[in-house]
């Protein structure tokens, strides 16, 4: 490890000379791309020195030690001894560091909540997992905008298709994909009997431009009225958007906006990341097992985290944690889980080198 960290420092320390020399600067895009490339490895650089420091204090300290005796020796030996945990714990930092990354950890994504089983109450519960996710990104400045939004009379969520853009975005989401299940006493219900519902979140990669070529003899493009629950937001125009791809089946609808081009540059958006998945999981048929076992089909018994309202318990069931903060979890604070179920992802990784 050491070897390859001596490496990355000396590439780290000639990515800034050449950082400041003219000939780059003047180049936007050079300039860009190594600047991207130093970034990236900063934490590490930063890290690896802190452990060469670390260790050069403690070879000195164990040779003072061995010259002294008595009280001195002893405080050199406890020294020694605090210097040996803080090695192990910043190599054991760097093994997480140089973990393979995932290349699409700093894209946007493409967020999907749709209502499982339980009707009504799923929608509703969809309702309240898009509240929370819309108050998430604007505590992290992500773009949170709606693409497309199927609602019940009640106000309840059938199904959302939101663009969440910003640097990151996809690494602090991705996490959410698969099925969750909800706890509670819904208003309609009379006998205050707790049912149990459910509703799929799919968290997809935002695709690049050159991620998925999309010809214009591969799909069809339809407009319609929009339309709302009980008549609401109804468009007398028609400027709804709707995009079938032939070749995968895929179809893309978009009425959020009143404008006929925004609604299409939306719906061809969501297009490159739905194809940008599908080649992607069908290129790794692990990915693809993976991701068909993580997002579900929306059945009570396919569940990542369970939302119990009377006990106000979080539970995810991946990693057996549970939280018990319902009120601030639902108003976008899952920072704890997230962090949690990353650092359990690094943790598998490690496991399994």
């Amino acid at each position: 490890m050491d070897g390859k960290l001596l490496a990355i420092e000396k590439r780290y320390e000639e990515l800034g000379e050449l950082l400041s020399q003219e000939e780059t600067f003047s180049d936007p895009v050079l300039f860009k791309k190594l600047s991207k490339e130093r970034s990236e490895s900063e934490e590490i650089v930063s890290v690896w020195r802190d452990l060469q420091k670390v260790r050069a204090e403690c070879g000195a300290a164990q040779s003072e030690a061995q010259r002294e005796t008595g009280e001195m020796k002893e405080l050199l030996l406890e020294e020694c001894a605090s210097l040996k945990e803080r090695e192990t714990a910043l190599e054991q930092e760097l093994k997480i560091l140089l973990l393979p990354k995932d290349k699409n950890d700093e894209r946007g994504c493409v967020l999907e909540i749709r209502a499982g089983a339980g009707g009504e109450e799923a929608a509703l519960f969809g309702r309240v997992l898009l509240r929370m996710y819309e108050n998430y990104c604007l505590n992290h400045r992500f773009r949170f905008e709606t693409v497309d939004l199927n609602e019940t009379e009640l106000g309840g969520v059938k199904e959302a298709v939101v663009n969440v853009s910003g640097r990151g975005a996809y690494a602090r989401l991705k996490y959410e994909s698969g099925v969750h299940r909800v706890q509670r006493v819904p208003e309609t219900e009379s006998q205050g009997r707790i049912h149990t519902s459910t509703a799929t979140v799919a968290v997809l990669p935002e695709a690049e431009e050159f991620d998925a070529e999309i010809r214009e003899e591969d799909i069809r493009i339809d407009v319609f009225r929009s339309s709302g629950a009980g008549g609401q937001k109804v468009n007398k125009t028609e400027t709804a958007i709707r995009i079938t791809h032939f070749p995968t089946g895929i179809v893309v609808s978009c009425q959020d906006e009143r404008s006929q081009l925004k609604n299409k540059d939306k719906a061809m958006k969501v297009l490159k990341t739905r194809l940008y998945d599908y080649y992607r999981t069908r290129a790794d048929s692990a990915e693809a097992a993976s991701r068909k076992s993580l997002v579900g089909t929306g059945d009570r018994s396919e569940r990542i985290r369970t939302y119990n309202y009377p006990q106000s318990r979080i539970t995810d069931h991946r990693i057996g944690l549970s939280l018990f903060s319902m009120e601030a979890f639902l108003g976008g604070e899952i920072d704890e889980m997230i962090d949690a179920l990353a650092r359990a992802d690094r943790e598998a990784q490690l496991a399994g080198d």
